[in-house]
């Protein structure tokens, strides 16, 4: 257990809950919170009654042995699902606790003539007589303390929400929604219900991403627990709370969904680059839930853009128009065929039993039994096999088929010539080739011009050279051709059952003669089915696939409005379903967006035709950007997207934008961090002068873990209290670069300055 919540356990009972500062004396009424105060002491013995016996059956489950695969898979599973049980209830305590409500004597379940007090926390937890302490918030029970509003109570006559720091209740706020929900004068010194929301926006932010979960409005609820079966597009602009509602939803899905739990599919949850997926990774196990693949789409080609950091390459933008064309996945598809030629010519190969004569006929019988949708690599190992059984039955004079078979089999060269008429291949040297080799581009995609190869020509042997334009057809091509080395896996396992099957027959047989009258269970280990099942290992002949290329039951998208029409293929192999989630703001779309959501997914494939429209979300509300920030950025978006949903902001720091010289940069970061104790700040300029100022130096160090120093791109998605703004201007002109300068100034929560 951690330091914390050892401490926390331990001496609970010793001290309130509460820890209010002076000049919210009157919250600290005992009228007002004496209820809170024992169910917080009941909480916490139970916390640490729980705690121990998780960390008790964790520690038992690790130490047993299970022999058989399915046993082994199951015991993994349970481990996990105890760590991040027992890493919840250690990183947390009371402070499980979101809040209460207290229903209405009417209200449905609540019974006549009496009040019902419910707590709501991140997860279940129970007494030592099964009475719940707290209810998880995703459960229906907890939908009316984020849904409830004055003009649709849901049952409820108060709503009370907590402000914790360390473990204890700094501040606390009710709200009532019945004129007579508070009898006693002194209960309304806690009647202030916005502040627990606004207080939480003008906090301090971190280099990760907090959870919202207590200040969650009426309307990111509804969206968050909306249908899964159809695609659901959530339209909003910057602070809007897109992204809390999308992580939010994946675990309420993972929740209440139980068909996607156990191995059936599960979220993938694809956010727009890695400095956001590492901003958001401790949100989702706050939420109780640690199951949901988090990802960017550039970790769905894993290994190819390990090495160019935060400034990936970029292609040209009409080389980018031309590779996510989908067109493109066409040229991939010609490319691999040009690969799949039955040879013409007959052949005669020498076996230890004789000659073989292979004629043009059975090669083109072996590569026609190729299954349909089967991929190139996985289909050569069917090619052989079936090539295999015909000509061992063709060749009866050489003895008995399966010795022709196996002689086959080892046959050099019949193996090399079925390696050149179908070779093993890789989507890097596919792609590359079509890169690198003018005639292949030229026959596989015959749509383009000589202007449009020449865009996409690249000097040969640079395939390292990849641009995040190149993944979708990297990705189509993996899919298309699968794994080459799964034939050579393949056959080292066959080979690893074979040697262990004869061991096992010898030990049976051995067994046997020890046994005289051959009776008993010794006289059943001569049974073909029990020696395959004492072969057969489930988890050590588990599926080997990339755990990300899914498929998936459900996929939440943020940042969708970026995505290419090649890079929505990307996720639509991965969720074959179209349950859908799409996260994004058209306004924001660096290439512009034209198309309305519907238009756009139904032409990407999301929304089949007919098939019905897309149900759709939009947030309006700025809850992150303050108004003086607001007052400036949305006349440049405007400017080129008359028609952009800018949201309305509903805070102000008092705090105008700050316009100085570029000159000014160090000063202004080492004051800031001078009268900043907590926060983080975030430069955001040109990939060129990120580039530039790191060789030079530029007369800021960039050692600290506060400052962060990204592109427009890559600051999509996160929020920092300070936000340097270098050089909107070297952005460029038109929808592109005002949309990057729109994007860079909405990052800030309290302050920003502009160098020019």
């Amino acid at each position: 257990m951690s330091e914390r919540s050892t401490a926390e356990s331990s001496s609970i009972e010793a001290q309130s809950a509460f820890a209010l500062p002076q000049r919210l004396n009157a919250k600290a009424n005992p009228a007002l919170i004496a209820e809170d105060e024992r169910h917080f002491a009941a909480m916490a013995a139970a916390l640490e009654r729980q705690t121990a016996d998780v960390a008790t059956r964790l520690s038992a489950r690790r130490q047993t042995h299970e022999a058989l695969g399915q046993g082994i898979v199951e015991r993994d599973a349970e481990i996990r699902r105890l760590s991040a049980r027992l890493k919840l209830l250690e990183s947390y305590g009371i402070d499980l606790c979101l809040g209460r409500l207290v229903l209405a004597s009417d209200a449905e379940g609540t019974p006549s003539g009496s009040e019902q007090v419910v707590y709501i926390g991140r997860i279940g937890l129970l007494d030592e007589d099964g009475r719940p302490l707290l209810v998880d918030w995703r459960t229906p029970a907890a939908a009316p303390f984020f849904a409830a509003t004055h003009a649709d109570p849901a049952g409820l006559l108060s709503r009370r929400r907590y402000q914790w720091a360390r473990g204890r209740i700094t501040d606390y706020w009710d709200e009532v929604f019945s004129a007579d929900g508070l009898e006693d004068p002194n209960e309304r010194a806690a009647l202030d219900y916005q502040s627990s929301f606004i207080a939480s926006l003008g906090s301090s932010r971190s280099g990760a991403m907090r959870d919202v979960l207590a200040t969650i409005q009426g309307d990111q609820d509804a969206i968050i627990r909306a249908d899964a079966g159809v695609p659901l597009v959530v339209n909003g602009g910057p602070g809007t709370g897109k992204t809390v509602v999308a992580l939010h939803r994946a675990a309420y899905l993972m929740y209440s969904q139980p068909r996607l739990k156990d191995r059936r599919g599960g979220v993938l949850f694809v956010g727009p680059h890695r400095p956001y997926a590492s901003y958001v990774a401790n949100v989702l196990p706050s939420l109780g839930e640690s199951e949901v693949a988090v990802c960017t789409l550039d970790d769905l080609v894993p290994g190819v853009l390990d090495g160019i950091g935060e400034l990936p390459g970029e292609s040209s933008a009409h080389a980018s128009a031309l590779k996510s064309d989908l067109r493109m996945i066409d040229a991939v598809k010609r490319a691999i065929s040009i690969y799949e030629e039955a040879p013409a010519r007959d052949l005669t190969v020498d076996t230890p039993l004789g000659k073989v004569h292979v004629s043009a006929a059975d090669w083109e019988d072996a590569f026609a039994s190729v299954e349909h949708g089967l991929p190139h690599n996985e289909a050569r190992d069917q090619i052989w096999e079936t090539l295999l059984d015909l000509l061992s039955e063709k060749s009866e004079a050489l003895g008995a088929p399966e010795k022709v078979r196996g002689a086959l089999a080892l046959n050099i060269t019949l193996s090399k010539a079925l390696n050149r008429a179908w070779p093993l291949l890789s989507a890097s040297d596919l792609v590359s080739d079509l890169w690198e080799v003018p005639a292949l581009l030229r026959l596989c995609a015959p749509w383009l011009n000589p202007e449009d190869r020449a865009v996409l020509r690249r000097p040969e042997g640079t395939g390292s050279e990849w641009t995040t334009d190149d993944l979708p057809l990297l990705d189509a091509a993996r899919h298309l051709l699968g794994d080459e080395t799964s034939s050579r896996r393949l056959r080292v396992r066959e080979a690893e059952r074979a040697a262990e099957r004869e061991y096992r027959a010898e030990v049976a047989e051995a067994l046997m003669a020890s046994n005289y009258n051959g009776s008993g269970l010794m006289s059943q280990l001569q049974q073909s089915d029990l020696q395959e099942a004492l072969v057969d290992d489930p988890a050590r002949w588990a599926d080997e696939s990339p755990v990300l290329d899914g498929p998936f039951a459900h996929v939440i998208v943020d940042e969708a409005q970026e995505l290419t029409d090649m890079q929505w293929q990307m996720l639509l192999r991965r969720c074959p379903s179209r349950h859908f989630t799409i996260v994004g703001d058209r306004a924001q779309a660096r290439g512009g967006f034209a198309e309305s959501w519907e238009e756009r997914l139904t032409r990407v494939g999301v929304s089949l035709p007919g098939s019905g429209a897309v149900h759709s979300a939009t947030l309006s509300v700025n809850y992150r950007t303050p108004s003086e920030v607001m007052d400036v950025a949305a006349p440049v978006v405007l400017s080129v997207l008359p028609d952009a949903d800018v949201p309305t902001s509903v805070r102000s720091t008092g705090q105008p934008v700050e316009r100085r010289s570029v000159g000014d940069l160090a000063e202004v970061l080492v004051q800031w961090e001078a009268s900043h104790t907590e926060g983080v700040a975030c430069v955001i300029a040109s990939g060129a002068w990120l580039r530039d100022s790191a060789q030079v130096g530029g007369g800021v160090s960039r050692g600290t873990d506060r400052i962060s120093w990204l592109t427009p791109t890559l600051a999509k998605g996160l929020e920092f209290d300070l936000v340097v703004l270098v050089q909107p201007s070297a952005f460029g002109s038109g929808v592109e670069a005002a949309v990057d300068t729109y994007v860079a100034m909405t990052r800030a929560t309290q302050r920003l300055v502009i160098l020019e």
